[in-house]
């Protein structure tokens, strides 16, 4: 008999305990969000390992990890909460759209944009469907897409992976980002890699879109770029430069307004990899999403097309 099989007589709460177990790391953890026992957890995930003749999670000293049955125990709930999402949205979209709710993860650069034009547009011709709005680093984002913790992800330069499908996507060059006056934007034209090294360098840390690309350069060009200052924080990336303390890199579209205030310049960079760059929403591979995911999916494909920089 195959997991398969066995999962289709599973009590769908014990799998829910499981669930939580991992996406909270431990036991103790999910006891707590579900308001129960840490024993009454651990109970009816010693049910469902009997049940299933299998073991689904490791436990460690740091909490617990999922094994490869467990995966498979997991897929089969998100798959179960996706198709019962499916039957409310095609219910609320019987009554045009009068109630339901959407989780979108984006990266932190990405909401001034959102916020100054695609959102609001879209709550104003949606005024009963609910958005929140999680902000995280690259590899956050495609995590919160993969296991459906979000309906759509806006992030910078992903890594290609099996599960996440890119539904559309703008060319995002990265840029020097200076204050005004500062010799690299005297030059009035794109500066090279090597002149942005002469100056102090903030930079995000390693689980982000733009160091995983500036790294790709640095294995390319055998380089080291040594930051004055890492961050997870693009306002601190922004205050680094706008207090005259060095350079960040960073795409245009995030210092839109700061450029646009006389507050920052971005500097092209005459390089291929860094005008590589690129903007990407995201979706998970096989995901069916709801009527109200789907509408504000459609919206911001309109806005990504008129995104480029």
């Amino acid at each position: 008999m195959t997991h398969k099989d066995l999962i289709a007589g599973i009590n769908e709460k014990r799998i829910k305990y499981l669930f939580e177990a991992v996406q909270m790391g431990t036991v103790r953890a999910a006891a707590d969000k579900l308001n129960v026992a840490p024993s009454a957890v651990s109970r009816q995930i010693s049910l469902l390992e009997e049940e299933l003749a299998a073991t689904l999670i490791e436990r460690h000293r740091k909490g617990v990890k999922v094994t490869p049955a467990g995966e498979i125990v997991l897929r089969y709930y998100r798959e179960s909460l996706s198709h019962q999402e499916g039957c409310l949205s095609q219910l609320n979209a019987l009554r045009g759209l009068k109630s339901g709710h959407i989780d979108l993860a984006v990266g932190e650069g990405f909401v001034g944009d959102l916020m100054s034009g695609p959102l609001p547009e879209f709550n104003r011709r949606y005024p009963d469907l609910s958005v929140s709005v999680t902000m995280g680093g690259t590899n956050d984002v495609i995590r919160r897409v993969e296991e459906d913790q979000a309906h759509i992800g806006l992030l910078f330069h992903p890594p290609s992976h099996p599960a996440i499908r890119t539904q559309a996507k703008s060319c995002q060059p990265l840029c020097v980002i200076v204050p005004p006056q500062h010799p690299l934007q005297a030059r009035q034209r794109p500066v090279s890699l090597e002149e942005t090294l002469d100056y102090p360098l903030a930079l995000q840390e390693g689980n982000f879109g733009i160091r995983q690309l500036l790294s790709i350069v640095e294995f390319k060009e055998r380089i080291r770029l040594n930051p004055s200052v890492t961050t997870n924080s693009i306002a601190v990336m922004k205050n680094f430069v706008r207090s005259e303390m060095g350079v960040t890199f960073l795409p245009a579209f995030v210092v839109a307004r700061e450029i646009a205030d006389g507050q920052l310049c971005a500097v092209p960079i005459d390089h291929p990899i860094l005008a590589s760059g690129e903007a990407h929403m995201i979706t998970r591979l096989g995901r069916q999403l709801p009527e109200g995911p789907k509408q504000l999916l459609q919206h911001l494909t309109h806005w990504m097309r008129a995104f480029s920089a």
